[in-house]
């Protein structure tokens, strides 16, 4: 038996998380779990695929998933707890929103959230591990989706295309517009440019 079947057994939640790295919004989670069979053609980890794979995949996953879920932590958490541990309070928060209660999960990466049912963790697990690629596919589409709409609401960052990563373009509107009310505080860039202000301010 192959490692991608025997990965792929009902009652199990796969889960992950995306936006540890951005400069602005949430961390958003999802844990999903999938039937035996038939799986999804094409789930893999969100990274490797382009937008509108992920779109169609993650309406595919939603239509056939068993229970799936999602979980964030605000900006605010995240500066409060730092990036880790909102990331494993967000992990927390969709697999407590399932419908069905797993008796497991496998969690991407190397650190696990404290859940009440066992837990694995995989590293690299959203590339082979199927209920964690849709848990990936999952969170990547509705985190995108948040992203678009707070640059409708915080217009001129760009947030719709970076998504809130520390692109260039990001970097050179937060010095032009300052620090809006969705950016992450505690992230060094945003950080220097609080402290750089607030030092132009005292002059």
């Amino acid at each position: 038996m192959s490692e991608r079947k025997r990965f792929a057994c009902p009652c199990v939640a796969g889960v992950d998380e995306v936006g540890r790295g951005p400069l602005a919004g949430p961390v958003v989670a999802a844990a999903v779990i999938l039937p035996s069979r038939p799986l999804p053609r094409g789930v893999t980890d969100s990274k490797a695929l382009t937008h509108a794979a992920r779109e169609a995949l993650d309406t595919k996953i939603r239509n056939r998933a068993l229970a799936f879920a999602l979980g964030e932590a605000s900006v605010a958490e995240i500066d409060s707890i730092n990036i880790l541990q909102a990331s494993l309070l967000a992990m927390r928060r969709a697999v407590t929103a399932l419908r069905l209660t797993p008796f497991a999960a496998w969690v991407d990466g190397n650190t696990p959230p404290h859940l009440a049912m066992p837990v694995r963790t995989v590293v690299g697990g959203d590339g082979w591990v199927p209920a964690i690629s849709a848990a990936s596919i999952v969170a990547k589409v509705a985190r995108d989706r948040q992203m678009v709409a707070l640059d409708a609401c915080h217009p001129g960052y760009g947030l719709a295309q970076h998504k809130g990563y520390g692109t260039a373009a990001h970097r050179e509107a937060l010095a032009r517009l300052g620090v809006s009310p969705v950016h992450r505080r505690s992230f060094a860039p945003v950080a220097r440019m609080l402290a750089s202000k607030a030092r132009s301010i005292t002059r």
